[in-house]
């Protein structure tokens, strides 16, 4: 396969940035994206220039870290996490636009690596269990409905890769946000803490300077875990019950 890709270069946060055009011949339509861009930097730094840094770490799917903006979608044309694209989704001849996330509460640090750090504040506010608990029980000491264990393990897959934000309008982090609420909130263990979880995660979201969620559904469906809009929706619960309980009303 022959693919032009214009990719999005930026030497710092203070620098302006601007797209730089390379070309690949012979790429294997069994490569996955990153595999890609490895044989693009190793080109890169035989021709003395430097590589086009980006995220990665497990290539597995798993740790979210690969967050790119590929022709206009994150991650790419499919719902998956940028490690798990391969070439093959494309054609002999494309040309592939790559960018970095964008959003003002993911500063781009350098090409197309940005700063997420922000999602660390937000769970470091109140996306824990700090109870002691003592030791640890055996697995079917605590009774959990199914349905309820089910729709905790399915908010707890959310990876915090950032494509909500990437592919929402207004850059809102309501749906990582609600997840991480939303896999305590179902589980007795998440119970003690429950009415200041929604509270200081929610404002610390706000604090970040993330926008506000208009639910278009985008975040659901550019997802590459497929978290689903029902933990906002649980989410505001928690947080007007938090409210209607709290002094600050």
């Amino acid at each position: 396969m022959r693919i032009t890709l214009k990719v999005w270069r930026q030497r710092n946060t203070q620098d302006k940035g601007s797209f730089k055009t390379y070309k690949l011949d012979d790429v294997s339509p069994d490569m996955s994206f990153l595999e890609m861009f490895d044989v693009l930097n190793e080109t890169l730094v035989r021709q003395g220039e430097d590589p086009v840094h980006f995220d990665h770490d497990c290539r597995e799917g798993i740790c979210g870290t690969c967050s790119l903006y590929i022709n206009g979608k994150p991650h790419g044309p499919k719902q998956t996490t940028t490690c798990q694209l391969h070439m093959r989704s494309f054609k002999d001849g494309d040309t592939i636009t790559v960018e970095p996330w964008r959003a003002s509460a993911f500063p781009v640090l350098k090409d197309l690596v940005v700063d997420r750090s922000s999602f660390d504040r937000i769970i470091q506010s109140g996306g824990y269990v700090s109870v002691n608990t003592g030791g640890v029980p055996d697995a079917n000491e605590i009774p959990i409905p199914k349905k309820d264990a089910d729709k905790a393990m399915d908010a707890a897959a959310c990876i915090g890769c950032g494509a909500c934000v990437a592919a929402c309008k207004n850059a809102s982090a309501m749906l990582f946000v609600s997840a991480k609420v939303s896999q305590f909130a179902l589980l007795p263990q998440g119970q003690t803490e429950r009415k200041t979880r929604a509270e200081k995660m929610i404002a610390q979201m706000d604090s970040e300077g993330f926008g506000a969620c208009t639910n278009t559904g985008a975040c659901s469906a550019e997802c590459p875990k497929e978290i689903s809009l029902t933990n906002i929706a649980r989410m505001n619960r928690e947080f007007f019950t938090a409210k209607v309980g709290s002094d600050n009303v």
